[in-house]
């Protein structure tokens, strides 16, 4: 089985993570975030995927090469501009198969695909969406459907009055390559969600009412909180089984002379001195060096990062490279971009965002 995987956004909400590094690789607990897709993908049968990319396709490729280490033949097409989620499955119209899946690459989910797929051959779909419920549709827009499971309106920004269903599009299609023939010609940016799915309804267009876990990691919170959930296990993940297995604290070849409370995931080459306490719910990337007596909680570091000695985090992206200083203390929502260096006696506010290779020189910032 194929999957088109759309990729080819530059991830302006995630920013500054985003500035420097493209958003499909983007580390989430300690991979790169579309390998998750991947591992999903090679659960339901799936074993040749085509990435749809755009913003920084040669960075992602160098990530992720062939996809031989992934357990998946992996091929790259690149957008010459954006050319929206129709756009970009029309420009990949040659390399797919009669019958693909097609994901929006912004989600981590564990949904079942083969479901979906066997809805899919029974109903004799032209195309089927996963729908999953949230809490809130205003948000996303609705999805109703009819007694035989086709999909009957879309309804965006739909008044309290109007809501009848909690059922969102989850971004995951299963698509009849015939559809192709009807999208305008390769190179014309089009939207498959406002473009080509309403033309549909009455004609071949289902909806699968899917179950499990669904994210949107495209904000800093919600980055946060599908790490949070990998760490415990909240979503069905590989990494989530090994965590699992080991009692929430995955070590892989750190020192530790803290104290490390789960769960947490420390990549190769780590360093936490004596007095710190990290944990529960933070990751750190490789060669991560914690200071004496640090407090680290709720917080993703990324590889290479340094705290100084009395500094605390909580609640904080760090990005790769980035120097903490001494007696520092970062607070929630903080998203501090690559390469980040924050002298000594600072205070980072909560909200605030640092780009990439900034400099707080010492005491320029207090509570």
């Amino acid at each position: 089985m194929q999957a088109l995987i759309l990729a080819g956004g530059e991830g302006t909400r995630l920013r500054p993570l985003t500035t420097t590094i493209p958003k499909p690789v983007v580390p989430l607990a300690g991979q790169p975030h579309v390998t998750f897709m991947i591992e999903w993908l090679r659960r339901h049968g799936v074993d040749d995927v085509i990435l749809a990319c755009g913003f920084m396709a040669d960075g992602i490729r160098a990530v992720l090469g062939d996809g031989s280490e992934l357990g998946v033949r992996l091929r790259y097409i690149e957008e010459p501009t954006p050319l929206g989620t129709g756009g970009a499955l029309k420009y990949a119209e040659e390399l797919l198969d009669e019958r693909f899946f097609m994901l929006n690459g912004d989600v981590l989910t564990d949904i079942d695909l083969s479901a979906e797929l066997a809805q899919h051959e029974r109903t004799g779909a032209r195309a089927t969406l996963a729908l999953i419920g949230v809490e809130d549709p205003s948000a996303y827009g609705l999805v109703r459907r009819n007694a035989d499971l086709s999909v009957k309106q879309f309804l965006e920004k739909p008044r309290a009055e109007e809501i009848d269903t909690n059922l969102i599009n989850a971004g995951a299609y299963i698509l009849q390559r015939e559809l192709l023939a009807g999208l305008p010609a390769a190179g014309t940016n089009v939207s498959i969600e406002r473009d080509v799915f309403p033309k549909l309804v009455g004609d071949g267009l289902f909806g699968y009412e899917a179950s499990g876990y669904w994210i949107d990691i495209g904000t800093p919170q919600r980055y946060l909180q599908a790490t949070f959930d990998i760490l415990e296990s909240r979503v069905q993940t590989d990494i989530g089984a090994r965590l699992e297995a080991s009692r929430r604290r995955l070590v892989d070849g750190s020192v530790i002379e803290g104290q490390l409370i789960p769960p947490v995931l420390a990549g190769a080459g780590c360093g936490v001195e004596a007095g710190a306490v990290v944990g529960g719910r933070t990751v750190l990337g490789r060669r991560v060096e914690i200071g004496l007596d640090v407090r680290i909680e709720d917080a993703a570091l990324l590889d290479g990062v340094r705290v100084g000695d009395r500094s605390t985090i909580r609640g904080a992206i760090v990005g790769p490279g980035v120097v903490i200083g001494e007696d520092c203390r970062i607070e929630e929502d903080v998203v501090l971009g690559a390469d980040v260096t924050v002298g000594s006696g600072n205070v980072v506010a909560s909200g605030a965002r640092i780009f990439p290779g900034e400099v707080v020189p010492e005491k320029a910032t207090t509570a």
